[in-house]
């Protein structure tokens, strides 16, 4: 389903993210949630791209796998990271055969364990990616006539190679002036930087979807990955304080991180949020306690037909 039916109506929309799993081990756990989630019919879940696409055969297998046999709708990440132009376009067609109706464009992590040069890399930021996508949909490759939703990337904290705020948002109006259809930004815990910065795209002229991201902090081990995984995260002092009380009782721990996602949750829905996206770390418990605790009607198993 194309992003802008997916997004239509007044509801906000709600939707999951999950990596592609390295082992066995890891793919049942990946493959329960899964289950565990779909029953709650989420609008959309996304699944990620490992560094210098170090996963990328694992992400297309799991796209493939949710969009075959769930009836749950996927959206690939695609990164601009050690790819060129045919891989990309190669990679665009598998998931248009297979009817995969978004993407979502990102810069990308550089690879781990190996010399990088990005200087030499065909797609020198996430623009560049979007405006492959844009022309690949002009192609009329893809049994939908509109071609891939397209999605970017936004960091209500700032982006941490972007120091200059300024700088910043005409870099992400450029991305949805070439042809992004919505935002689905990085995780963070105080909405006030998210209201900001959906303020502030206001103000520079993007009027796309903005879905908020929120990550549930479920041990102190998570805890502390989460601001590396995030490129840099800011914790108020009330969650610091919080988790600071009860840090060697794991338990207690993901309540407190539960009960403040929770509150996060309430607050973006009273501040007509255009969705919210859980960075669930291939775990189904803190989602389904937080979703069950919004008091969302589950969504029926609806669908729109290809335009």
């Amino acid at each position: 389903m194309h992003i802008t039916d997916i997004m239509q109506g007044d509801s906000p929309t709600f939707s999951f993210e999950f990596f592609p799993p390295k082992t066995p081990e890891a793919a049942e756990t990946l493959y329960q949630t899964i289950r565990e989630l779909e029953a709650y019919m989420p609008h959309f879940v996304s699944v990620t791209y490992g560094a210098g696409g170090s996963t990328r055969d694992l992400t297309h297998d799991l796209v493939e796998r949710i969009q075959t046999t769930t009836k749950l709708d996927p959206i690939p990440h695609l990164t601009c990271v050690c790819h060129k132009h045919d891989e990309i376009d190669a990679i665009l067609r598998r998931y248009a055969k297979t009817c995969i109706g978004n993407i979502l464009a990102l810069g990308g992590d550089p690879p781990h364990g190996c010399v990088y040069d990005k200087s030499a890399d065909v797609f020198q930021r996430a623009i560049d990616l979007v405006k492959f996508i844009r022309k690949f949909n002009e192609s009329g490759a893809h049994p939908d006539r509109r071609g891939f939703g397209i999605g970017v990337a936004g960091f209500p904290e700032g982006h941490p190679a972007t120091p200059n705020r300024l700088v910043e948002m005409d870099h992400l109006k450029a991305k949805v002036d070439a042809g992004a259809d919505y935002i689905v930004t990085q995780l963070f815990f105080d909405n006030r930087d998210f209201l900001d910065f959906r303020e502030r795209c206001v103000l520079a002229g993007i009027h796309v979807p903005i879905i908020a991201g929120i990550m549930p902090i479920t041990s102190m081990s998570g805890f502390k990955r989460i601001a590396e995984l995030a490129g840099g995260a800011r914790f108020p002092a009330k969650l610091l304080r919080a988790l600071q009380r009860c840090e060697n009782n794991r338990e207690m721990v993901s309540r407190v991180g539960v009960h403040f996602a929770l509150e996060q949750c309430h607050d973006l829905l009273d501040n007509d949020v255009a969705g919210i996206h859980f960075y669930t770390l291939n775990r189904s418990d803190a989602t389904r306690t937080i979703f069950d605790s919004l008091g969302i009607p589950r969504r029926r198993d609806t669908q729109v037909p290809i335009a």
